[in-house]
């Protein structure tokens, strides 16, 4: 197994797209088996992917928008909100597949298709993948989840990112091969010929605050222990949000560092939380969320630090080496889903972010992109969809 990273700022797709394919095939020394890409919207996205295929045609390819730009070893890539980035894979031994499909009605068979398709396209259906990596529109990814699973069963590993933009009005797109969808699950299948380390983090810490759903509905919110919603949530941050409890209004930026958390379960009791980011506070009292909720959970506050935000990356990485035992000089490279929210909150401190990932990784190959929701499998082995957190996967060498 090879890997290489490749990326571009250059504003213009047809030279940003062969720049970046370029640079990759001169890294790996041969076409690609698998391409992992991940582009700003700023990009004539179709003619983008249809110029990848034709160059790659024998690869798989799958992918998304980023918010911004994306990372490798080299550095944060955005110029002007424009970027591209690419990690390529060389794996003779292994099989790789992408599918996809429309959300639709029912999310969750429509999961169940895209990855029936791309275990087709690995030729290896009826198989159990090593992993699976998803890219998805918002939404609907704990039933894409569950679609997922309905395939393949509880015990793979699933990870990805959902789709994001960089002004967060709905421009996401997911990648298929020659494919552009705005409304989709792009799944690819793993079988790799290396263990392949994973891990799922949030780097943040609970408070002693915390209360009971007691009305709700998929991703709102309307009362936790029997008190409207924004105002549980309002006492819990000291009346940060008291100017617009009244009129409503977004508070994705203010609350990245003040977080919901609920508990997925315990390593020698001591809980691990998949994070929840509230959107948009209503006049009635309700919160919208980026994650879903039901009736019976008890949320959490969770706190996080600008420091934490930068640090934990490399942090996330090393826990994906640790589970497969593998050491540095074990790794080919790293496909790394990072949360847009917290990227924008630490923008300024990208750099250093780049810097813990390739010191833990002593300079290999890795790609990250900046999401609008996060999926991994935690140290339980639960699959989950979560806000604010980092999700990666090492593949060994």
């Amino acid at each position: 197994m090879k890997i290489a990273s490749s990326w571009s700022t250059v504003s213009d797709t047809v030279l940003a797209i062969k720049e970046a394919y370029n640079l990759l095939v001169s890294r790996l020394e041969s076409p690609p088996d698998f391409i992992a890409v991940y582009a700003t919207d700023t990009y004539d996205l179709d003619k983008l992917l249809s110029l990848l295929k034709q160059a790659a045609p024998n690869a798989q390819i799958f992918g998304g928008t980023t918010c911004l730009g994306v990372m490798t070893e080299e550095g944060f890539h955005s110029n002007n909100g424009s970027g591209l980035g690419m990690l390529g894979i060389c794996d003779k031994s292994g099989s790789y597949g992408v599918g996809a499909s429309l959300t639709g009605d029912d999310p969750r068979a429509s999961a169940a298709a895209a990855v029936t398709e791309a275990l087709e396209q690995s030729q290896r259906l009826g198989q159990m993948p090593g992993l699976v990596t998803m890219c998805a529109a918002p939404g609907y990814e704990e039933l894409m989840i569950l679609g997922i699973q309905d395939v393949i069963g509880p015990d793979v590993p699933v990870s990805g990112g959902s789709s994001a933009d960089n002004a967060i009005n709905g421009q996401w797109k997911q990648f298929a091969n020659d494919k552009v969808y705005s409304n989709a699950l792009v799944v690819a299948t793993i079988f790799p010929s290396m263990p392949v380390g994973y891990a799922f983090h949030s780097g943040y810490s609970p408070t002693e605050l915390s209360g009971t759903v007691t009305r709700c509905k998929d991703r709102i919110i309307y009362e936790i222990d029997g008190r409207p919603a924004s105002h549980v949530y309002n006492d819990w941050t000291n009346g940060e949000l008291s100017d617009i409890l009244a009129t409503g209004g977004n508070v994705l930026a203010a609350n990245t560092l003040r977080p919901l958390g609920k508990v997925v379960g315990q390593v020698e009791s001591i809980p691990y939380y998949r994070l929840i980011h509230p959107i948009m506070i209503h006049p009635d009292g309700s919160i919208t969320l980026f994650a879903t909720v039901y009736p019976g959970d008890e949320l959490t506050l969770m706190t996080g630090t600008r420091e934490s935000l930068v640090s934990r990356a490399g942090r996330v990485v090393q826990a994906a080496l640790e589970s497969k035992s593998l050491a540095q000089s074990q790794i080919s490279g790293v496909l790394m889903n990072y949360c847009a929210g917290c990227m924008l909150k630490v923008k300024d401190d990208m750099p250093k972010v780049v810097d813990g990932v390739s010191s833990t990784l002593n300079g290999k190959p890795f790609l990250g992109a900046f999401t609008f929701g996060e999926q991994g499998c935690f140290l339980g082995g639960e699959n989950c969809h979560g806000n604010l957190m980092i999700s990666v996967l090492a593949f060994g060498s």
